[in-house]
């Protein structure tokens, strides 16, 4: 609220810089940009959306704006219908099933209307239609009252906003847990400092005292909306300075008292329209006619001009009553009393369909006691709106339909659906506290396998435990098996799912023989799972040919319900996510999402896409930010991979003091196990293979490949590598025999590729040629980029022995992906063969692999033309900053000037050697 008589901003410099710029970028065909603004209520957030509103306006933008309610927030799609309403002439451009996914959404179809990822994609879609017409601007006021499922879209905008024209503003308030998680960092709007709170109280009250000014601005603390308000609900004597000040001003909490005196000098009918404007949300916002011709029948006009007086609020240009400000909206509920909320909720529900879930929530709200009635059709509403893929307005209402419960069984059931029901939709510390209420009374027994399924999934993803996973889900598949499980929506499967999830990580005998108890009892999916992950060196062979023929033969519904199955499958045997990726856009819950983020973050090194490596930092914070600590130390863990790959010592010592203490306590020897791995790969990338051999002989001891560790093809190429290094050329060979008897080949490409590429470099030298050439040939050899670079690395150090000329090809393109890599060790290895050979190189301490992630992204928006001052934008950085590191970014890749950036982090090809 700086904003003071269309003067113009006070004290909003660096935001309104930031806002500008957005703006210019978008306006640059630079692509998109987005900006969350978060700070207090009163602080200038509202202020700060006009102010870009009417900046955009004037270059032409299409302005599109949502305001989020808080009575609005558990209806799925509500702040996205306001968005898209007025561009819904042009779906007709759409696709037909991206046209049907967002009429459903916005209820214009009937239909179950896919995930918020199908919803945002069409979306996106919608928007660029709409693009091509005008550049965009979209507007969100209020994200922490924004509806989930909307949230879930516009966080989708966001990560992709850089493909469309478009700019885009939210507000949210420190607390709003809508921003956990969120694509990009958000920019707090601070309180003013002293000289600019007192520039805004002189410029809105000219004629404040001096003595009260002070008092004002002490008060105030800097709250733009105190220091425009507090001087309002002074008397004139008080303002003039004649009288003393009250002892107590309002401020914080307090502030939305400021409308009490306002409100209390409404008439009835006035604050009646109000409050039901207030607690109706949206839809009562714009139908303003009906409620005042419902409350004031013939006197309506008089009753409006009593609210427009009150300066509380006026009619907008659309004929809707809008707000002067959210806490007005506060203000008008708090200062009404119970009884005056639950009539006003009565005629609330009274004015919706009987099937609208927003009816059900106004007449819970109303409810003064215990309803059952009530909570029946409050608890249909919920598994309704969940099975249409809002689980997280769905919960919501489930534990509405639990508190007015009269049955406490009936109570229970209600409450662990609703814990289930929020854990899908990755609500997790709300499924926590659901969870430590059913625990402090009795559960049903005919509930009870559903509630080991909530407890178990708190304790696997928050807590990072799976002691409960061994203890109660063996008996939960025991009574699932014995009775009609329909009920339960496929509860079987997750429950299997999350069994085989505990014994994969912590190898628990129990958990095993119970999973192979239960497999008849489960789909050919959940079978196929079990047999890519309980003795893959035995059982994983065909696995990836079946896995595709599952997924050909299923329905979208189906897929749906075994998504978590499916990746973790196609994760056995490092089969590409791509297209299982793509299946699972339509589901926004994080709980798939983050499993789909890990599935990528480990491909992603598989593939050599290493320049991801961060994002592996950022998804771990984001899931720390949600609850989902498991999946955090997940990230961390893959994070780790791309440090060893590199032979980052430090690097990976400081991810392990972070992943391996949290292991420990969990006993996953999945990730503990992969630690030491690590160590061994990073000895090898220095050359020390006797450390190596220490690290990973005591995983996978020479010819024989455990049945407790899945992941030992990972370990296989090392430990022949180590073993033929230092001597052991028997261990190598009984390596390659158990890999050869267990027709290691046969499992998966990749399984093929480290098999063949083992056997070539522990081959004799008559046979050694052949054998490289046959590992070259094994089809897809080439996407495993970081292996085949140390494969090739190992053949021209064989070929610089016997036949120096050859070597420094084959060396050569080994250098080249070790480069883009930023493998250094594995760079100065290549060079000191090339060197051997009799190929000169150019310094050993130069290239892309020396720099730190900050100077790798500066290095390349520089290579891409922009100046220091562009570069600082993007990033949030001084040019002066951008300046200082480009000084450092030359001489470590080996230039001079910024016309040579490009082709460094090329990794120099085509600069002349030596």
């Amino acid at each position: 609220m700086s904003l003071s008589g269309g003067r113009g901003l006070v004290g909003r410099e660096r935001e309104t810089g930031l806002l500008g710029r957005a703006l210019d970028e978008v306006r640059g065909d630079a692509g998109g940009a987005a900006v969350l603004l978060r700070g207090e209520a009163g602080i200038g957030k509202t202020a700060l959306l006009d102010w870009t509103e009417a900046r955009a306006r004037e270059r032409g933008f299409a302005v599109l704006r949502a305001v989020g309610a808080e009575a609005e927030a558990e209806l799925p799609f509500g702040a996205l219908h306001q968005v898209l309403w007025p561009l819904l002439e042009r779906s007709r451009s759409l696709a037909r099933r991206q046209r049907e996914a967002l009429e459903s959404a916005l209820g214009l179809r009937d239909g179950m209307p896919p995930g918020g990822f199908m919803v945002g994609a069409a979306a996106l879609a919608l928007l660029a239609e709409a693009a091509r017409a005008r550049t965009l601007l979209l507007l969100v006021d209020d994200l922490h009252w924004v509806d989930s499922s909307s949230t879930a879209v516009f966080a989708f905008l966001h990560r992709r906003v850089g493909e469309l024209p478009l700019a885009i503003v939210s507000t949210t308030r420190p607390d709003g847990a809508a921003v956990d998680g969120w694509p990009a960092p958000p920019v707090d709007v601070e309180a003013l400092g002293h000289a600019q709170a007192d520039a805004l109280l002189r410029r809105s009250h000219p004629r404040l005292a001096a003595v009260t000014a002070d008092r004002v601005l002490s008060e105030a603390g800097g709250n733009p909306l105190a220091l425009v308000e507090l001087p309002l609900q002074l008397h004139q004597d008080h303002v003039r300075g004649i009288v003393p000040l009250p002892d107590r001003l309002p401020l914080g909490e307090r502030l939305e008292r400021m409308f009490a005196d306002r409100l209390a000098s409404l008439s009835g009918e006035a604050a009646r329209v109000l409050l039901l404007t207030a607690l109706g949300g949206g839809a009562a916002t714009r139908n303003i006619g009906t409620w005042l011709r419902a409350v004031a029948g013939e006197d309506s006009e008089e009753v409006l001009e009593d609210i427009a007086g009150s300066g509380l609020a006026r009619l907008d240009g659309a004929g809707g009553l809008a707000f002067r400000h959210p806490l007005v909206r506060s203000a008008v509920v708090s200062m009404a009393s119970g009884t005056e909320q639950r009539a006003a909720h009565r005629a609330l529900a009274d004015g919706l369909p009987a099937d609208d879930p927003r009816r059900l929530v106004h007449e819970a709200s109303a409810a003064l006691l215990p309803d059952e009635g009530l909570a029946g059709r409050l608890e249909a509403a919920g598994q309704r709106i969940a099975r249409r893929g809002g689980d997280a307005e769905g919960g919501l209402l489930l534990d509405r339909a639990a508190a007015l419960s009269t049955d406490p069984d009936a109570r229970a059931r209600r409450l662990t659906w609703a814990a289930v029901t929020a854990a899908r939709s990755g609500q997790l510390r709300y499924t926590a506290r659901l969870v430590e209420e059913l625990k402090r009374g009795p559960v049903p027994p005919d509930i009870a396998p559903l509630f080991a399924y909530a407890v178990v999934y708190v304790d696997q993803s928050h807590r990072v435990d799976f002691s409960s996973s061994v203890a109660l889900l063996p008996e939960a598949l025991d009574a699932l098996a014995a009775r009609d499980t329909e009920a339960f929506g496929g509860l079987a499967e997750q429950v299997y799912f999350k069994l085989l999830l505990a014994a994969t990580y912590t190898d628990d005998l129990r958990a095993w023989r119970a999973l192979e108890r239960h497999r008849a009892h489960v789909s050919p999916l959940a079978r196929l799972c079990h047999r890519a992950w309980s003795d893959p060196a035995r059982t994983a062979h065909g696995v990836s040919e079946e896995l595709w023929a599952l997924v050909e033969g299923m329905s979208a519904e189906q897929e749906a319900g075994g998504g978590w199955l499916l990746l973790w499958t196609a994760s056995a045997v490092d089969v590409a996510h791509g297209e299982l990726w793509r299946r699972f856009t339509g589901q926004h819950a994080y709980a798939t999402q983050g499993s789909i983020a890990k599935a990528r973050s480990y491909q992603d090194y598989l593939h050599g896409r290493w320049d991801t490596a961060e994002d592996c930092l950022r998804e771990a914070e984001a899931a720390d930010e949600l609850g989902y600590h498991c999946n955090a130390l997940m990230f961390r863990l893959y994070y780790a991979h791309f440090l060893a790959g590199r032979g980052d010592e430090a690097g990976l010592e400081e991810a392990e003091r972070l992943v391996r203490p949290a292991a420990q306590r969990a006993r996953m020897r999945f990730v503990t196990g992969r630690l030491t791995h690590l160590r061994g790969l990073v000895a090898l990338a220095h050359g020390r293979y006797e450390e190596a051999w220490s690290y990973v002989s005591t995983l996978t001891p020479p010819g024989v490949l455990p049945r407790g560790l899945p992941w030992f093809h990972l370990l296989f190429l090392d430990v022949v590598e180590a073993a033929s290094h230092t001597g052991r050329r028997r261990d190598a060979e009984a390596h390659l025999a158990a890999g050869r008897a267990a027709r290691m080949t046969e499992i998966s490409p990749h399984h093929a590729f480290l098999f063949t590429a083992a056997v070539a470099l522990a081959a004799p030298d008559e046979e050694a040629e052949s054998r490289f050439r046959e590992a070259y040939a094994v089809p897809g050899s080439e996407q495993w980029v970081f292996e085949l670079a140390r494969l090739r690395l190992a053949h021209g150090s064989w070929l610089r022995r016997r036949r120096r000329a050859e070597a420094r090809d084959v060396l050569g393109e080994a250098r080249r992906t070790f480069r883009e890599l930023r493998a250094v060790p594995w760079v100065e290895r290549c060079e000191q063969e090339l060197r051997a050979a009799g190929h000169p190189v150019g310094p050993a301490a130069s290239g892309p692999g020396l720099l730190t992630g900050q100077e790798s992204r500066i290095a390349e928006l520089a290579a891409t033309g922009l100046s220091n001052k562009a570069i600082g934008a993007r990033l949030r950085l001084s040019p002066r900053t951008v300046a200082a590191h480009l000084y450092k970014i030359f001489p470590k890749l080996g230039i001079t000037s910024r016309a040579a950036l490009a082709q460094a982090l090329r990794g120099g090809e085509g600069r002349p050697e030596g």
